[in-house]
C-alpha cells in the first residue's frame, strides 16, 4: 500500500486547547433511517459509478478520469491501484454474503479474473502489504465460494510474503517492501503493521483451510512481534524504521487499529485464548474513545485515507460477531447512519468524511466503498435520525484549513488535555478549523470552548454554517500551556447538518498563539 503520509513539524512555543461543549437536543426531526433497503442502493451505486463490467475492474474516480492525486493503477490511474482493488474485492464479498445475489457471485469472480488481466505478475508488485491484501482478500473469497483457485493463490502469496520474515533488524518482523531491507542503504525499509496484522489474519485462514497447524504458529509469530514492537499499552503504532534498534513512528492510523484488532480476533477464534480478545478489545475502544467525532469515524484524508476506517469498521464487526462482543453494534449502525444521510443525492455516493455532506467534486471508488462497504456487513437498525452523537468533538480529529500547508499541528506535550491532544502552533493568518455538527432539532445552544494560552490574549472568530457569529472572541490568557480556560457563548443550529468554525483572520483582530482539543455538549 503506498500510503500519502504527512509529516509532522514540531513547534516549540505554544499551545493552545479549545473544547467545545455543545448541548444536544433530542427532537423529531429526521433524515433516511438506515434499512436493508439502504444497504441496497448504496451499493448499487457504488457498482453503477465506479464498475467497468467489460474490464471487470473498478475506475479509480467517479468522473471516469485521471487525476494527478491518485493515478497509481492499471492504465495510467484510470483504473483502482493494486490493494484499492483488494477492498473493492472484499466490499463486493460484503454485498454477496449479506444479499446472497447471484450478482455479486458472478463479480466475486470476475474481478478477480479483471485484476489478473490487468496483473499478470502480481509478484512483481514490491510492496508486501499489496500482496497481503490480495492474499487475504483471496481466502475471504474461497471460504465463501469453495474455489480451490482462490485457496491456491492466496496460499501462494502468504508464502511468498512471510519469506520477508527477517531477525537481521528489530528482532523479527516482515519488511514493508521487497526491495527494501536494509535500513542502512535503503530510507524505504520499514516494518510496518500493514505488512504484518493482515498477514495473522491470512495465516489463521490458511491454518483452517489446511487443518494445518503451521499455519498457527506463524500467526503467533507475527502476532507476538507485533505486539511486542508496534504495540505501546492501547496504542497502536505504525512502524519501525532506522538502523540499530530501530525507532517506533507512532502515526495515529484507524487502519492500524483495525488491522491489529482483526489480527487478535483471528488468533482468539482459533485458540480461545482471552489476551487477544483483551488485546482486540483495547485496540477497539482507543479508536472509540479517541479517533471520533461525537461517536463517528474521524475523517483521516484522501487517497488511501477513507479506507483506513472501512478496515477498522469492517474487522470491528468480525470482532463482534466471531467474538461475541455485542457492545460495538450500535456503534457501528450509527457510523452505517451517519455514512448514509452524508451521500450525494445526485448518484448516491458517500464521501471521505461521514459527518459533513459529500461535495460536488469526483470522489475516488475506495472513498465510496468504504461507506458502502458499512451499510453492507453491519445489520440495519431502520433509525431514522440523524447522529448527534455524544456532542464531544476532539479539536486534533476535526477538519483544518492550512495556509500554504502550515498553521496547526496536533500535539501531546502539554498534560490536562483530553483525548489524544490537541491542535497546537496556530498563529497563522487564513487557518481554521471545522467541526461538522448533526442536530434532529433546530435551536439554540450555548458552546463552550476549553483552551490554553499562555502567549497573552488571543482572539478567533466564529462561524456557523458560514455566518459570522462572532468576529473576535475573546480567549483571556492563562498562566500556562498546561493551565486551561473556557470562554463560552451562544449559536442558533439548523436540523441536520451544521459547520462551526474556529478561524484565525488578522483583519478581525486575531492575534498570538492558541492550540485546541475539543468540543463537547453541556
Amino acid at each position: 500500500m503506498i500510503v500519502q503520509r504527512r509529516s509532522v513539524v514540531k513547534w516549540l512555543s505554544v499551545s493552545l486547547v479549545m473544547a467545545l461543549f455543545l448541548s444536544v437536543w433530542g427532537g423529531a426531526n429526521r433524515a433516511s433511517a438506515f434499512t436493508a433497503s439502504n444497504a441496497d442502493t448504496a451499493m448499487n451505486s457504488l457498482v453503477n459509478v465506479f464498475y467497468d463490467a467489460n474490464a471487470k475492474y473498478f475506475y479509480t474516480n467517479s468522473d471516469h478520469l485521471i487525476h494527478a492525486a491518485h493515478a497509481f493503477g492499471p492504465n495510467g490511474g484510470l483504473y483502482t491501484d493494486f490493494w484499492w482493488e483488494a477492498q473493492m474485492w472484499e466490499t463486493v464479498m460484503d454485498a454477496y454474503q449479506r444479499t446472497g445475489s447471484s450478482t455479486y457471485r458472478t463479480m466475486i469472480d470476475d474481478i478477480y479474473t479483471g485484476f489478473n488481466a490487468k496483473y499478470t505478475n502480481m509478484i512483481d508488485n514490491q510492496f508486501n502489504d499489496d500482496l497481503g491484501w490480495w492474499a487475504l482478500a483471496c481466502l475471504r473469497a474461497y471460504e465463501i465460494t469453495g474455489t480451490q483457485e482462490y485457496l491456491n493463490r492466496g496460499s501462494f502469496l502468504f508464502d511468498q510474503v512471510y519469506a520477508y520474515w527477517d531477525t537481521t533488524y528489530y528482532g523479527g518482523g516482515i519488511w514493508w517492501r521487497k526491495d527494501a531491507t536494509d535500513p542502512a542503504t535503503s530510507s524505504n525499509a520499514q516494518k510496518n503493521m500493514a505488512s504484518n496484522a493482515p498477514m495473522v489474519m491470512t495465516a489463521i485462514k490458511l491454518k483452517n483451510a489446511y487443518n494445518n497447524s503451521t499455519y498457527l504458529t506463524k500467526a503467533q509469530q507475527m502476532y507476538t512481534w507485533i505486539k511486542t514492537k508496534l504495540v505501546s499499552g492501547n496504542k497502536v503504532n505504525d512502524h519501525m524504521e532506522g538502523t540499530g534498534a530501530g525507532i517506533v513512528k507512532d502515526w495515529d492510523f484507524t487502519y492500524n487499529y483495525g488491522t491489529f484488532l482483526g489480527a487478535a480476533t483471528a488468533l482468539y477464534g482459533a485458540t480461545g485464548t482471552s489476551s487477544y480478545l483483551t488485546d482486540a478489545n483495547n485496540a477497539a475502544g482507543y479508536v472509540i474513545d479517541k479517533m471520533t467525532s461525537a461517536t463517528t469515524l474521524m475523517y483521516e484524508g484522501e487517497n488511501d485515507a477513507p479506507g483506513f476506517k472501512m478496515i477498522f469498521a469492517r474487522n470491528l464487526n468480525q470482532l463482534r460477531v466471531q467474538a461475541g462482543q455485542s457492545q460495538y453494534l450500535n456503534f457501528l449502525q450509527q457510523n452505517a447512519t451517519q455514512a448514509w444521510n452524508h451521500k450525494r443525492t445526485s448518484d448516491g455516493i458517500i464521501g471521505s468524511d461521514w459527518t459533513a455532506p459529500t461535495g460536488s467534486a469526483y470522489i475516488q471508488s475506495l472513498t465510496a466503498a468504504a461507506g458502502a462497504s458499512i451499510l453492507q456487513f453491519v445489520s440495519p437498525d431502520n433509525y431514522t435520525g440523524n447522529i448527534a452523537g455524544n456532542g464531544l468533538y476532539e479539536a486534533e480529529n476535526a477538519r483544518r484549513t492550512l495556509a500554504s500547508g502550515v498553521g496547526m499541528i496536533n500535539e501531546s506535550t502539554q498534560t490536562g488535555f483530553n483525548g489524544r491532544g490537541y491542535v497546537a502552533g496556530w498563529n497563522t493568518n487564513g487557518t481554521s478549523l471545522d467541526f461538522y455538527v448533526n442536530q434532529n432539532n433546530a435551536g439554540t445552544k450555548t458552546i463552550t470552548f476549553r483552551y490554553a494560552a499562555a502567549a497573552g490574549n488571543a482572539s478567533r472568530y466564529v462561524k456557523v454554517n458560514g455566518v459570522d457569529v462572532a468576529a473576535n472572541l475573546n480567549f483571556s490568557g492563562t498562566s500556562g500551556w498546561s493551565s486551561w480556560n473556557t470562554v463560552s457563548m451562544t449559536i442558533s443550529l439548523q436540523a441536520g447538518s451544521n459547520t462551526i468554525q474556529l478561524g484565525y483572520d488578522t483583519s478581525k483582530g486575531n492575534n498570538n498563539w492558541l492550540n485546541v482539543d475539543q468540543l463537547y455538549g453541556l
